[in-house]
């Protein structure tokens, strides 16, 4: 079901909620969190809404999405649509349209619609502030998920680490897990030798390709150098294709783990032996954050990537 509510105010929306509710037989206490996005008018919505959406399937939440106007002129008001039931998933979705002064007021808008006793993620899907956790939205949140992929401040990821705090995530981190599974796996078979160097290649311009670099850097403790392709990477390019190929150095010779042309397989060459395929599935926006939000304790293994950053840099230097 959807309800539509022009030029309303937060307390009619929980009005709104509580009346579908006791009607609709909806039950508010299913919801394991409340996701708050904070989006603008330009951004894709749709796509935003869809993600929730899927991972509602996994993680049943109140989905509040705040889309701010790039109007700050425009007079003061907000508009709502409330999606409960099948038009929402297992979630219950409100979409608020905000412009003018309220749109610069977003906690005060959000808090008297957050789930009493439960946790509270934050996700910012395109453009997020510098120091996510002094932000007010930041401040209430246990989690709080952004995109460097959709930032194009050249020197993001260094003012992640300088301002990170237990809680901070990124979806270019989400979408490393597959590659960080498969490195996992190979280094766990025979022969378990010490790896020497690294070399990771990857096209320019991709927050994933730093952090796999730093991460194998931090987990590894040997020099790791970062290669870049000419080609930079640009909006169309799949999230999941910046990285090419990863060289492990050992004393028997070089293990290579390589993304196919298909780019739905990687390609793990082990000295001496034929070499193998495992199967690479492209990861949706709504994977990464219904991964994000399985779990909200602090992410140590994002914490030390982001800390191995300038030394990885240093390294690619020389």
């Amino acid at each position: 079901m959807i309800f539509d509510l022009p030029d309303t105010s937060t307390r009619e929306i929980a009005k709104t909620l509580v009346r579908k509710q006791n009607t609709g037989g909806q039950i508010a206490t299913g919801r394991v969190l409340s996701l708050i996005i904070i989006a603008h008018d330009a951004d894709d919505i749709d796509t935003i809404i869809d993600a929730a959406y899927s991972a509602s399937r996994e993680h049943p939440s109140r989905v509040i999405v705040l889309v701010q106007s790039n109007n700050q002129q425009a007079q003061s008001r907000l508009d709502a649509q409330v999606r409960i039931g099948g038009d929402a998933g297992a979630s219950e979705i409100i979409i608020m349209q905000l412009a003018g002064q309220v749109s610069q007021h977003l906690v005060h808008v959000v808090t008297p619609l957050l789930l009493p006793d439960t946790p509270i993620v934050a996700w910012w899907p395109y453009h997020a502030p510098t120091n996510v956790a002094a932000d007010p939205i930041g401040k209430i949140a246990w989690r709080r998920i952004t995109d460097a992929f959709h930032e194009s401040h050249e020197n993001l990821l260094a003012l992640r680490s300088e301002n990170y705090m237990p809680g901070d995530s990124d979806m270019s981190w989400a979408r490393l897990s597959p590659w960080r599974r498969v490195l996992a796996s190979v280094l766990d078979q025979p022969p378990h030798e010490r790896v020497n160097a690294v070399r990771v290649y990857g096209l320019k311009n991709s927050p994933s390709l730093d952090l796999i670099t730093a991460w194998l850097s931090a987990r590894l403790e040997v020099p790791v150098r970062l290669v870049h392709e000419d080609k930079h990477i640009n909006s169309e390019e799949s999230f999941d294709t910046t990285i090419r190929r990863i060289e492990l150095d050992r004393d028997s010779g070089t293990l290579s783990v390589e993304l196919l042309e298909e780019n739905d397989t990687l390609s793990v060459s082990f000295p001496k032996r034929k070499p193998a395929l495992v199967a690479f599935p492209a990861r949706t926006i709504a994977d990464c954050l219904a991964e994000e939000l399985r779990h909200l304790d602090p992410d140590t293994a994002y914490q030390h990537a982001l800390n191995a950053l300038e030394h990885i840099h240093e390294q690619s230097n020389n």
